[in-house]
């Protein structure tokens, strides 16, 4: 199959596994790899594969991973933390890529996408937006090769001290047991999930969704949690890939802030991953442009490290052009509208979905323009 200048075919797992091979120096996320497609799967969602993108003269230019994604108004295809560049991320590299995706799903027969969403670090056409955006855009990253003594002496004194208060409060770090994870999460953790929601403002995902993971990504993740007087008050889940790890979840009750519990637990999952060959670990998204909702996360991850690295923005690469702008506006509107007035927007979204609908009866092919 070939579009643009690009080559572009799907990779079975040992496909996968060769290219990650050849390519050490690189840091694929986890969200990229076959590990992932199959807890995606598990959780009932539709990953379509992971495809990788050749030049005309065979040699590797990126990988991606993709997921269908149906919502209210639009059916998408979304890369999620990707894709993974092997070659020079040029402005132009990055702009041939983009016009390759965008032909290769307006004529795949198996997906309807309205755009497909994907980090870029050059805003040029094709990508424009996003409808809202999918994924943090800076995050701290802790360097873990230091020694453990140099590695502490790196961090702020006010998490140093919270180290040791926390210590002298007597809290306690454990490691869960492989065997016993879906059941301490469901039962002791999740409700741990729900408060801090509740608190920070923000929406979890159910208890099933954590204990997926847990199950299927098992070989890449843990499970820390800290006790006071025997009672979970802290907890995180790490995940490992190649050497880098990642500080994904993580919820805390009002009595680990008072002891300092979250402190001593993120120190010891530092010092358990350095230990197993990790040579760092990202604390995932701090605040930006886009998320200032991250301000509170912000301020706890910048006592680890002053290493902030910027990650490129999500962006939409529209497939049908004058349809996506059309569901852009309403979208906005909605969010700006105040309850009262959304019943002419809804009217809107009907003849939205109508239009789509007489496309598709009419067996129109030929994308907007």
């Amino acid at each position: 199959m070939r579009a643009a200048s690009l080559t572009y075919s799907r990779l079975t797992r040992s496909g996968f596994d060769s290219i990650a091979d050849a390519h050490p120096g690189v840091v694929i996320p986890i969200e990229q790899t076959p590990d992932w497609v199959e807890f995606e799967h598990a959780l009932g969602r539709a990953p379509l594969g992971i495809w990788a993108y050749t030049d005309a003269a065979g040699n590797l230019v990126a990988t991606a991973s993709y997921i269908r994604v149906v919502r209210r108004f639009r059916e998408s295809v979304v890369v999620v933390n990707g894709p993974v560049w092997f070659a020079e991320r040029t402005p132009a590299a990055e702009r041939l890529l983009m016009e390759t995706v965008r032909e290769q799903f307006r004529h795949d027969p198996s997906v309807h996408p309205l755009y497909v969403r994907m980090q870029v670090a050059t805003l040029q056409p094709p990508a424009t937006g996003p409808i809202e955006h999918g994924w943090y855009e800076r995050e701290i990253v802790v360097d873990l090769g230091p020694s453990e003594a140099e590695l502490l002496k790196s961090f702020r004194p006010n998490a140093r001290n919270s180290i040791r208060r926390a210590q002298r409060s007597g809290v306690e770090v454990r490691h869960i047991p492989r065997e016993e994870w879906t059941g301490v999460f469901a039962t002791q953790l999740y409700p741990i999930m729900q408060e801090t929601a509740d608190r920070d403002g923000f929406q979890s995902f159910d208890s099933s969704y954590y204990e997926t993971l847990l199950t299927v990504l098992g070989d890449h993740v843990r499970l820390l949690v800290a006790y006071s007087d025997g009672v979970p008050v802290s907890w995180l889940i790490t995940t490992e890939y190649r050497g880098y790890a990642v500080y994904y979840f993580a919820g805390s009750t009002l009595e680990a802030r008072k002891t300092f519990a979250p402190y001593l637990l993120l120190w010891e999952a530092f010092r358990t991953l350095k230990a197993a060959g990790n040579t760092a670990c990202g604390l995932t998204g701090i605040e930006s442009e886009n998320y200032p909702g991250l301000a509170n996360v912000t301020t706890f991850k910048r006592n680890f490290s002053k290493n902030v690295v910027v990650v490129p923005t999500t962006y939409d690469i529209p497939l049908r052009p004058a349809r996506y702008a059309a569901v852009a506006s309403l979208l906005s509107a909605r969010r700006s509208v105040p309850t009262a007035g959304r019943a002419a927007l809804r009217c809107a979204g009907v003849l939205v979905r109508r239009g789509r609908g007489a496309r598709s009866a009419a067996g129109v092919q030929k994308a907007d323009t």
